[in-house]
């Protein structure tokens, strides 16, 4: 691969992540409640860590990646996109952060078939495994407190 795609792949990495961590930043401000602020602020610290984690990968170049298998409970597939308002209830603000963690692990899969059979890809699918486990920290909290009240 030449070097200019890669860091045009590390680019667009990067600056999906901090895209991320911005989000999350805002949903902070638009819940008032102080548990979901804590997760919400764990989650922006993980989004700083891939990007510290993709800075590294372009000065270094890859590692040997590992990939966890995390555990899907796609329940925001059944779910309707909302749009965040400062108004969210706990509800609407899971529901918004399942379906941007769902886009971005569909997002960096997608990227990864692009690089089939590159160290690119695994790197890809680590970071698409890693939104998967944001995705599932939302579903477990929606099953818990939501689904079960309901």
């Amino acid at each position: 691969m030449k070097k200019d795609d890669f860091n045009a792949i590390i680019d667009f990495a990067v600056d999906r992540e901090k895209e991320a961590v911005e989000f999350y930043k805002d949903l902070q401000k638009k819940t008032k409640f102080s548990g979901m602020i804590e997760m919400l602020k764990e989650l922006e610290t993980m989004e700083k860590g891939h990007i510290t984690a993709l800075g590294k990968v372009r000065e270094k170049g890859l590692e040997k990646v590992e990939i966890n298998k995390v555990k899907d409970l796609h329940i925001s597939d059944y779910l309707a996109d909302i749009e965040p308002t400062p108004k969210m209830d706990y509800q609407n603000i899971l529901i918004v952060a399942m379906k941007r963690e769902q886009k971005s692990k569909e997002l960096y899969e997608d990227l990864a078939k692009r690089f089939s059979g590159t160290e690119l890809e695994k790197l890809l699918l680590k970071i698409a495994a890693d939104e998967t486990e944001h995705k599932l920290k939302f579903e477990k909290i929606y099953d818990e407190h939501v689904l079960k009240e309901n």
